[in-house]
């Protein structure tokens, strides 16, 4: 069986973060979503696999390159949507195949389970069906699927993962796949719907935290690097290569930290905390429920909870983020929202920096002690 991984898109709802790379290669747990995609696809013996790319392509094909495994890669020139995304891998599918989006995750058990079954979608239940393609199901098969209706008659959502035949390409007129999709099921053509195991989409930016709770649950733990003696590992915690934790610091999993970083002494890392590479911690600094990503530092005295921080940012000491309940404004749209900061690439903040529900872009400095609740601050911004 062959697999079409679509990922195309950039994600303009995660914004700051995919500014500078498209979703399907944020890190979670220290991954990228995609790879974790890939792994399903693996573990079932699927290994026929076609990507397609579109922005930022030469990153995703970049990181396709580095795989032990030979991928085919399409480009769609314009992001017009998940059916026209298809139609462009449709020369190299020469059978029945599976679709998956690459920026969500998926696990190996649920991926098998739609692999043996012919024109289904995997279905889940979600508390925001209206963020997806809602799906009634009457006896185990689709009756109607609406994509993102105002106001959802159930809760079960599509995955976006489905199993189909190349007679779907005869349905498409439009540019979403759902519309193929429906016009198959008033054609007559039974399409079943397959219960997920588990699935996780981030439809905004604080959503990653709660996917990378899901993935590093099921961490197994390593520990490489320099570890002082004095420091205390509890849980599983998988520590990369290069790295030093300083005496006095006390690490809680499910915790992983990449390679070359340098954390403490006297630092204190709760769970649920995804450290990527070469990030520094000063001393006296404490984590958790934390996404960070490269290169970044955060200075002595801080306190770091629920956030997403991205690449090469620098936090001055006494930085402080902490989580509040707001409403933000998402393409014209008020999100309820409840996190503590989300930080785009190179943000600078300066000393006794505090923020709650607060999304700083990309390139964004904040001089001085700033206190910013519940607001958006644009890219390469600067606030005094």
């Amino acid at each position: 069986m062959q697999a079409v991984i679509l990922a195309a898109g950039e994600g303009k709802r995660v914004r700051p973060l995919t500014r500078s790379r498209p979703k399907a290669l944020i890190p979670v747990a220290n991954r990228p979503i995609i790879e974790y995609v890939i792994d399903a696809l693996i573990k079932n013996g699927i290994r026929d696999i076609i990507v397609v790319v579109g922005y930022r392509k030469e990153q995703v094909t970049r990181f396709l390159n580095q795989l032990d495994l030979n991928v085919d890669v399409v480009v769609q020139t314009k992001q017009l949507g998940t059916a026209h995304a298809l139609q462009c891998a449709e020369s190299k599918i020469t059978g029945d195949f599976l679709v998956l989006p690459g920026d969500n995750y998926i696990d190996p058990h649920s991926v098998a389970r739609i692999a043996g079954t012919q024109n289904a979608i995997l279905v889940r239940e979600h508390p925001n069906p209206s963020n997806f393609g809602v799906v009634m199901l009457q006896d185990g098969y689709v009756t109607e699927i609406v994509e993102k209706p105002e106001h959802a008659q159930s809760l079960m959502v599509s995955t976006g993962i489905y199993s189909l035949k190349k007679e779907i390409f005869s349905y498409i007129q439009g540019n979403d796949l759902t519309d193929a999709i429906a016009a198959m099921i008033r054609d007559g053509i039974p399409v079943q719907g397959v219960p997920a195991d588990d699935w996780q989409d981030a439809i905004f930016a604080w959503d990653l935290l709660k996917m990378n709770r899901r993935l590093l649950s099921s961490l197994p733990p390593a520990r490489e690097g320099t570890i002082s003696r004095q420091a205390i590992i509890q849980g599983p915690v998988r520590i990369g290569k290069g790295t030093i934790i300083g005496p006095n610091t006390v690490i809680t999993g499910p915790v992983v930290i990449g390679n070359d970083c340098t954390i403490g002494p006297n630092c204190c890392i709760l769970p649920n905390t995804s450290i990527g590479s070469r990030v520094t911690l000063e001393p006296f600094t404490m984590m958790g429920d934390t996404l960070v990503m490269d290169d970044t530092s955060i200075g002595s005295h801080s306190r770091i909870m629920d956030s997403v921080i991205g690449e090469r940012c620098n936090l001055a000491d006494h930085s402080s983020t902490s989580t509040a309940t707001g409403l933000m404004e998402i393409e014209g749209t008020a999100i309820l929202s409840q996190f503590g900061a989300i930080l785009g690439d190179t943000v600078t903040s300066g000393p006794f920096s505090t923020y709650r529900n607060t999304i700083l872009g990309n390139n964004v400095t904040v001089e001085g002690s700033g206190r910013i609740i519940s607001r958006i601050i644009p890219d390469g911004s600067t606030v005094i």
